[in-house]
């Protein structure tokens, strides 16, 4: 088969959750699939690192304006020239007219929701973008991914979309996240980073489901209630926000308590996990949690909610907490921190729950898929 694989934004620097699970595929079909032909549809960007051309693979570069331009002019027609089998949209859009057939990786459905404004500029005009484009793409879809069993019901439910036309394939976790790195390695990534020896670790974002204020209102409660309080690093987020967190309460003393290393690559978040003392997400809508795996695998006990997907994924291997409620937070921090069988115990269930997850598994399972189609 020739396939056509939809990967807009595989090339842009600062990649998150979407990209990564795209790259992540790509590499393992990649690696194991050299019987079909494969065209890579891209958008190019800074960043040409993370994966290459091969025999079966060659990369298509469709210029654009802007995202819709791409995914809804440029991408049909070079699916009319290159006349793929189908083709695989991995980032929940795809063209309202696709001239081959279609497979859609919806994530999530959150955008469709009450929840799913409040963020950026940016952020809301991507929901509004999906708001009007899923709806369409979910009808003309041969098949649908999704990334767990409680996002498919979602699906199901607010799409009124057929159960069996769902395929749930879990997303993996990359073999780079384990808990023996080298002490030097270590070292030099604090260092790099400006961290102190260890720290609770909370991936920021400006999104309302990553409950951001609500994790620095628990973190506020820890320190008042733990004399010796670890640092919080909060990465890829903009410091001022807390500083106004902490204005608004009459705390700019907690302020130094506070690390902001900024956006941490792909290639650098194993050593962030591995120097954490435990990892905290306390988000309040998840169709995945791709982050509590990856502490897990690299042996980090791990706090995280007890709401949508997380617990399907997380099972009993993290300490789950309700998002809405911050003093349970603060004191599931508390608890862990200060208790180092607790924290040896989970650490011990995340390594094996995380080896449950792997992409090649995930690869396999497109590949199925494919053929299905």
């Amino acid at each position: 088969m020739k396939i056509g694989i939809e990967a807009q934004r595989l090339f842009r620097p600062g990649k998150h959750g979407m990209e990564v699970v795209a790259l992540e595929l790509i590499r393992r079909i990649q690696r194991l699939d050299k019987k079909n032909e494969y065209l890579l549809f891209v958008k190019k960007d800074t960043e040409i690192s993370g994966i290459s051309e091969t025999p079966n693979l060659s990369i298509r570069y469709i210029p654009s304006l802007s995202y819709a331009d791409w995914e809804q002019v440029g991408l049909p027609l070079a699916l009319k020239r290159t006349k793929p089998d189908l083709i695989h949209c991995t980032a929940n859009t795809a063209p309202l007219i696709c001239p081959v057939p279609l497979i859609l990786t919806l994530h999530d459905v959150i955008y469709l929701e009450k929840t799913g404004f409040g963020g950026s500029a940016y952020q809301n005009l991507g929901n509004l973008y999906r708001r009007a484009v899923v709806p369409q793409a979910i009808k003309q879809a041969r098949l649908i991914i999704t990334v767990s069993t409680y996002e498919k019901n979602i699906i199901i439910e607010r799409c009124q979309t057929p159960a069996d036309k769902i395929r749930v394939v879990y997303n993996g976790v990359d073999e780079r996240f384990h808990p023996d790195h080298h002490k030097d390695a270590a070292d030099a990534f604090r260092r790099k980073y400006a961290l102190p020896e260890t720290y609770i670790l909370f991936l920021g974002n400006t999104a309302p489901k990553k409950n951001t204020p609500g994790m620095v209102r628990a973190y506020m409660e820890y320190c008042d209630n733990c004399k010796s309080a670890l640092p919080l690093a909060i990465t890829d987020y903009d410091k001022r926000h807390v500083e106004q967190m902490l204005r608004a309460r009459n705390r700019m003393d907690l302020m130094d308590k506070f690390i902001f290393p900024g956006y941490v690559p792909m290639e650098d978040m194993p050593l962030l996990y591995h120097n954490a003392r435990l990892f905290v997400y306390p988000s309040l809508r998840e169709s995945f949690g791709l982050p509590v795996l990856e502490a897990m695998a690299s042996g980090i006990p791990t706090i995280a909610s007890n709401v949508s997907a997380i617990p399907e994924i997380a099972g009993d291997a993290a300490l789950l907490v309700d998002p809405y409620a911050y003093k349970e937070i603060a004191r599931a921090i508390d608890k862990l921190a200060a208790d180092e069988q607790l924290r040896a115990a989970y650490r011990q269930k995340g390594l094996e729950r995380a080896r449950l997850f792997s992409w090649e598994n995930a690869a396999r399972q497109a590949l199925d898929i494919y053929d299905e189609v």
